[in-house]
């Protein structure tokens, strides 16, 4: 028994047979070009006729474009599920580039071998730019891109950021210092920190806002270093601050889902939040006002975010003059019941 054929691509040879018109005023209408109104409508007539789909493969190879932005999170493949802020950066990234009838690829990377599947992705011409989440100091893929001369908006600033490369980010160090100044306002006196992803710059740099505004208070004792902006990592960094100051009552936590977790640590000590313990998060995300209570906290915008890198990216692709390489977006602090 023979296998069946699959059916015959639309041509446009067909539609032209079918509007009664040449190729080359169908090929003028498919690329944007002028024609009369009556040519114009017998050809749109004759596409849904003939069921005409256009090849994107052939006009990407010979437009020697892809139409597809990567976006590259390097983060553990749970924390790109669970940390709403990525999803809210992917999320503003994607409906910018759909706007410009790009598509978005997703991108995953968490040891060493995504790294080199990445960068062999990367290189093979199956996108046009790319979108980096999370990059780290000294990180494998700034000098994939530099290598490549691949058109990229970095989310955040890693110090070693080639300085060609636009990035967007945040004011982490002086929001951190913001509500850290909040805090200490409300009455506290030991205060400490759950300290996540140490070795980037979100994280080193909110470290660096918290110490700034305790000022002469700072006790390096009680900063709980963790390695993620997760809930897990709140659960140990606060059971590890309890430990070692069981009088605590103040915490900066950097992230909403390490707050989250600190909360959950606290009641299982018997503490009380805020009467016992104030605490406050960073991100406003959707963790900040599932909590009992809600939290206060920073205000990240994290579909903005990925809306600029988008838009970064785009700009780079039409050849479009960049007016500045760094764009750094506002942050309040948002005042709720936690502290």
């Amino acid at each position: 028994m023979s296998r069946p054929q699959p059916p015959k691509r639309a041509t446009v040879h067909d539609i032209a047979a079918a509007a009664g018109v040449s190729r080359g005023t169908v090929s003028r209408v498919l690329n944007g070009g002028y024609v009369s109104a009556e040519a114009r409508a017998a050809i749109e007539a004759a596409i849904t006729e003939v069921g005409y789909v256009p090849n994107t493969a052939a006009r990407a190879l010979k437009m020697r474009r892809s139409e597809a932005v990567a976006f590259v999170a390097l983060e553990p493949h749970s924390l790109f599920l669970d940390d709403p802020n990525i999803g809210s950066i992917m999320l503003g990234a994607n409906a910018e580039l759909s706007l410009a009838d790009h598509q978005m690829v997703s991108l995953v990377v968490e040891s060493g071998r995504d790294m080199e599947r990445v960068a062999r992705y990367l290189s093979g011409g199956f996108v046009d730019g790319a979108i980096v989440v999370s990059a780290r100091a000294h990180d494998p893929i700034i000098q994939v891109i530099g290598d490549l001369r691949l058109p990229a908006a970095f989310v955040g600033h890693p110090p070693d950021l080639d300085g060609t490369i636009p990035y967007v980010g945040i004011d982490n160090a002086g929001s951190a210092r913001e509500v850290t100044t909040r805090l200490v306002a409300t009455g506290r006196r030991r205060i400490g920190m759950i300290a996540a992803a140490l070795d980037r710059d979100s994280g080193s740099d909110r470290l660096a806002g918290f110490r700034a505004a305790l000022g002469p208070h700072f006790d390096a004792g009680l900063v709980a270093e963790v390695p993620h902006y997760d809930y897990g990592s709140g659960v140990k960094g606060m059971r590890l601050l309890l430990e070692r100051d069981p009088a605590i009552d103040g915490v900066f936590a950097a992230s909403d889902a390490i707050a989250a977790g600190a909360l959950e640590a606290l009641r299982e000590a018997g503490r009380s939040v805020p009467s016992d313990v104030g605490i406050v998060g960073f991100d406003d995300s959707t963790w900040a006002v599932r909590t009992q209570p809600q939290l206060s906290t920073v205000h990240q915008p994290a579909k903005e975010i990925g809306a600029v890198a988008a838009q970064l990216i785009l700009h780079q692709l039409r050849g479009e003059q960049l007016e500045t390489l760094g764009r750094l977006l506002p942050t309040p602090v948002i005042w709720r019941d936690s502290a």
